[in-house]
């Protein structure tokens, strides 16, 4: 093989991840890319064995070992960096020396991510720089797709729980509250059920218009969050009706106590444009555990004969069903 005939700065541009060993291994020069890599206090005039090592298989880094693989692959390893391997060449001098030529591989993100290494770094022919820019493209479009995913999933969550709000009250709506009894059954799950309506709306509606209406419905909904877990629902069913659920409750006593704090609130003046609006709340409860399956209609006619028991009591109170209520007469 012929030996290299070009002085070192010349070569510097040729390959800038080269270093040249006179004859007994002694480091005589190194590129500024591979200077780069190498310890600040500098390598030149060490052997060349307390720089490098060889991989695969590993051995001593000595010129006998160098020159025995002349021309055929090398993979080294920095000893400063021994995590870093690059795959390089060894091809003899005229002085009786080498010059080992080396190259970063599959490792060259990794190595400019380590030490901030840009394009003038590299040989104006090493299609490296193209690799890292096709990579570099790769991922901003990659990133631009998981963010596009993102959002395309966030509007179709939005969209999707847009479907299932009351718009004006920001509760569920009847489709929600079909999923949601759905769901119970499918898990076997018991659970209790109110149906209120609202007492003395229509009057609030024909004294001083749907905007207060419309007020006082969303001072209801906030009443209804505040008394209800975040695993309950309270879904907006008809303009001054509502539903609430309430997984995991079997106890008639419980359910009337909620229903009870609910009414207080209820009862309480609510202000709109310096007007007291005064309403009350009309319920009626049933258990799931009382049915030997989930029948829904019948839970909500028989809630529906519990509400109207309720305002036939007197209004402003919370019936639990029971067999033997008179039922609704319109």
């Amino acid at each position: 093989m012929a030996p290299v005939t070009l002085e070192s700065p010349a070569l510097d541009r040729l390959m800038p991840l080269h270093l040249r060993l006179d004859e007994q291994g002694v480091i005589r020069w190194v590129a500024p890319t591979l200077a780069k890599l190498l310890p600040e206090a500098g390598v030149l005039g060490h052997p060349v064995s307390q720089v490098l090592a060889l991989r695969r298989p590993a051995a001593p880094t000595e010129m006998a070992d160098l020159r025995a693989r002349i021309g055929a692959r090398l993979h080294v390893a920095l000893l400063n960096d021994p995590d870093l391997v690059l795959r390089g060449h060894a091809l003899p001098t005229t002085d009786g020396g080498l010059v080992i030529n080396l190259s970063f591989g599959i490792w060259v993100n990794e190595a400019v991510r380590r030490y901030g290494l840009t394009v003038a770094d590299f040989a104006a022919t090493d299609l490296t720089v193209e690799m890292l820019y096709l990579v570099e493209a790769k991922s901003a479009v990659m990133a631009e797709l998981r963010s596009l995913n993102l959002r395309l999933h966030g509007a179709k969550v939005a969209a999707e729980q847009q479907a299932l709000t009351d718009t004006l009250t920001g509760l569920r709506n009847r489709r929600a509250l079909e999923l949601r009894l759905a769901e119970l059954a499918g898990q076997g799950r018991p659970f209790g059920l109110m149906h209120l309506d609202l007492d003395f709306f229509k009057q609030i509606n024909d004294t001083l218009g749907h905007a207060a209406g419309d007020h006082v419905l969303r001072q209801v909904a906030q009443i209804l969050t505040e008394e209800t877990r975040a695993t309950d629902l309270a879904a907006r069913v008809g303009g001054d009706e509502f539903v609430l659920v309430f997984p995991g409750q079997t106890e008639a006593a419980q359910l009337e106590l909620i229903a009870a704090r609910i009414i207080d609130r209820l009862c309480e003046p609510m202000c709109f444009e310096d007007q007291a609006c005064r309403i009350a709340g009309s319920i009626g409860m049933v258990l799931s555990a009382a049915y030997s399956g989930p029948d829904f209609e019948a839970m909500h006619a028989d809630a529906d004969q519990a509400l109207y028991a309720s305002k036939r009591a007197g209004r402003g109170r919370a019936t639990m069903y029971r067999a033997g209520l008179p039922p609704e007469t319109g």
